[in-house]
């Protein structure tokens, strides 16, 4: 068999639900600008899989050993809903939760398709999204990274597919709201760019984890270190970002095309679950500044350091203050 046209990787957690709306959006084949049609691959690594077992085996016992399924793992077997309803999908369960990073870079070991879209499995993908992507990719080398439009599914945009490497004054315009109650001003907007026209394409500083797509000759020559992609030093968060500004120091641009879009069904989290992923947010984010933006070696590093970290400080205070004066639950990065 041939190289396929795209690899699409998926890291899943507990998203039993979610990953079938997903997996049921991505098309087999995409039709080239040539005329040709590419095979599409998808890999999905489950980071949950050991969670969903051992809660299974809970369940058998506190059955009697029957064999049932306990309720422990209702909703959370990703590997059950993949074999049966997606028998093409190669699924990779992980023995441990790897997080974000190191997962996608098992997936990335896995396939090789000439593309690579490192996917969230709460979207829902369009042929059209992928093939237009792929063709501006082909067509320039000089892009490292691009993501559509996202859109939640209240219709609005995830503000996050679009973003600068903000400096601290923008970072503390997103945290306190004056991004948001000024959108079309460019000097308190530069965060999530909403000055910008949403159905243009741009460069951009960064683009959101849920949607990046690049050549696999870029990541594997110019981006990985010892064939990872993603700096696995982040759990979660931030990886995203890291990988942008690597992308762009080795020269290479990012890119948002709001010609084309697709669906980010993004969570909405109780008030102790916002606290909790806000702290995660902000502090993963200051480590990406702490690695790119510090003179190591210097002698003024470490008030570098301390700037970054009072600032991140803020923000994060700022942040969480605002969301328990208004109520405000979605998360986003910030």
């Amino acid at each position: 068999m041939g190289q396929p046209l795209l690899s699409i990787i998926i890291v899943a957690y507990q998203s039993r639900d979610e990953i079938g709306a997903c997996l049921g959006s991505i098309p087999r084949e995409l039709a080239r600008a040539d005329g040709t049609r590419g095979a599409v691959e998808v890999c999905v690594v489950d980071n949950s899989a050991a969670a969903s077992a051992a809660a299974r085996g809970a369940g058998e016992t506190e059955r009697g050993g029957k064999g049932e399924r306990g309720r422990g793992g209702e909703g959370d077997d990703v590997g059950e809903r993949v074999r049966r309803d997606f028998p093409w999908v190669d699924y990779v369960a992980a023995e441990t939760n790897l997080g974000f990073g190191r997962a996608n870079n098992l997936g990335f070991a896995k396939t090789r398709g000439a593309f690579v879209l490192f996917l969230n499995p709460d979207t829902v993908c369009t042929a059209a999204a992928l093939e237009h992507c792929v063709a501006r990719l082909e067509a320039d080398r000089a892009i490292g990274l691009i993501s559509p439009k996202l859109v939640t599914a209240d219709g609005t945009m995830d503000l996050a597919c679009r973003r600068s490497i903000p400096t601290l004054w923008d970072g503390f315009c997103r945290a306190s709201g004056l991004a948001g109650r000024w959108p079309g001003c460019a000097w308190v907007a530069g965060y999530n760019l909403t000055f910008l026209p949403e159905a243009q394409t741009y460069d951009v500083g960064a683009i959101n984890g849920a949607f990046m797509m690049g050549a696999r000759w870029l990541f594997a020559a110019e981006v990985a270190a010892d064939g990872a992609v993603f700096d696995e030093r982040f759990f979660m968060y931030g990886d995203d970002l890291d990988l942008c500004i690597r992308v762009n120091e080795a020269g290479f641009r990012v890119v948002y095309d709001g010609r084309v879009a697709i669906t980010h069904l993004k969570g909405v989290s109780v008030a102790k679950e916002f606290a909790v992923m806000s702290r995660a947010i902000f502090d993963a984010n200051r480590e990406v500044y702490l690695k790119h933006f510090v003179p190591h070696g210097a002698w003024w590093a470490g008030l570098v350091k301390l700037k970054y970290r009072v600032a991140f400080g803020i923000w994060k205070a700022v942040a969480l203050l605002r969301a328990k004066q208004t109520g405000h639950r979605k998360v986003r990065p910030v």
